[in-house]
């Protein structure tokens, strides 16, 4: 690595692997010089993001695999789906690849949980990497081997877990970047703080201008601080059985936004940010944290372009259709929602609320 690229670890013993955060690291093939020998890489990346930086990925890798083969994806949440992730097997099918064959997720969010899905599924398991180019795939879901696409009836509901070889967060990729994409990915980056960090969520609040302006000094102590986080987390409960539940701070609402509005037309870090509002607003009505802090995490999320309240899913009855689609969590059991509160600042605590409360809370937050 050269002195402008840092390494976070993630010690999951023989799945242990490193994340790389630098500037320029897409362009060197050094980046990439502790991956299995193979063959042949397929770079799956989408219609967006490949004429930006495929070529270089692909000059990148190029000395260590003799055939480097492509596959695009339509780019959006909405093809998140079955029908996309057919796209990546046949590619894989058509040009022969064997379960040597190392794949790398060119991309955001959406192509890194798929192509992650495909590795873990093709002859039941090949290496891949995940090269993140938004903020909220490099602080968030390209990092502790979350892999998943979308049912119509929720969100991430069919994946496994599989661990990346490697991940490699190049910050130029984010100049490139849409605002309205950069403020999303700044809801996963704030949401670091109040679980886990209150001195690194004082420093969003005296820094949250330097990253709206892609200041590459705060834009790196981001992505760095956020993923020290998450491996931390990560290292200790790698599939999600305690711990690492508290990463979906805001999520149980925002997951129902996104499916309750259709896939894409809120985008993830929208609903998250919304969903922090109102998990930090539960957490204040079950008296864990004071009206001080709510209003604090509210004025940070709207100072990073975010909204701050929830949309109308059902003029009827909202809270109602909250509820419905909030009972498909990940998190729920026998049909109870459980949520990730704030049992203060830089803390979480997971645990369910009454229905009666939660519907206060959506009224109350929504509009």
């Amino acid at each position: 690595m050269s002195s402008r690229e840092e390494c976070v670890s993630i010690d999951l013993e023989g799945r242990s692997y490193n994340i790389v955060v630098g500037e320029g690291s897409l362009h060197a093939a050094t980046t990439f010089e502790g991956l299995p020998s193979a063959h042949a890489a397929l770079i799956v990346s989408n219609t967006t993001i490949a004429p930006l930086y495929a070529a270089t990925l692909r000059s990148a890798i190029k000395s260590r695999f003799p055939v480097v083969h492509e596959v695009l994806l339509p780019d959006g949440e909405a093809y998140k789906n079955w029908e996309t992730l057919q796209l990546i097997f046949d590619a894989l099918l058509s040009n022969a690849c064997d379960r040597k064959t190392v794949l790398f997720a060119l991309g955001g969010g959406v192509v890194g949980d798929m192509t992650g899905f495909a590795a873990a599924s093709y002859m039941r398991g090949v290496p891949f990497v995940q090269v993140p180019t938004t903020l909220l795939a490099q602080v968030d879901s390209s990092v502790g081997g979350k892999t998943a696409i979308n049912h119509p009836q929720g969100k991430n509901m069919i994946g496994a877990f599989y661990q990346p070889r490697l991940v490699v967060c190049d910050l130029a990729t984010l100049d490139s970047l849409p605002l309205r994409e950069l403020s999303a990915g700044l809801a996963e980056v704030i949401k670091y703080g109040p679980i886990a960090d209150v001195d690194f969520l004082d420093w969003l609040e005296s820094s949250i201008e330097d990253l709206m302006a892609r200041d590459r000094a705060a834009l790196a102590h981001a992505v760095r601080r956020s993923c020290e986080i998450k491996a931390w987390v990560v290292s200790q409960d790698e599939k999600e059985t305690g711990l690492r539940a508290i990463l979906n701070f805001g999520h149980t609402f925002g997951h129902a936004i996104e499916a309750g509005m259709g896939y894409g037309v809120w985008l993830h870090g929208e609903g998250v940010a919304a969903g922090m509002v109102m998990a930090a607003e539960l957490s204040r009505r079950l008296g864990l944290v004071d009206a001080a802090f709510v209003e604090r995490l509210t004025a940070l999320i709207a100072r990073a372009g975010l909204p701050t309240k929830g949309p109308v899913l059902d003029a009827a009855d909202n809270a109602g259709r909250y509820l419905e689609l909030m009972r498909i969590d990940k998190k729920s059991e026998g049909g109870e929602i459980r949520f990730v509160l704030i049992d203060g600042p830089g803390k979480a605590v997971v645990r369910a609320a009454p229905d009666a409360l939660v519907r206060e809370v959506i009224d109350a937050c929504c509009g």
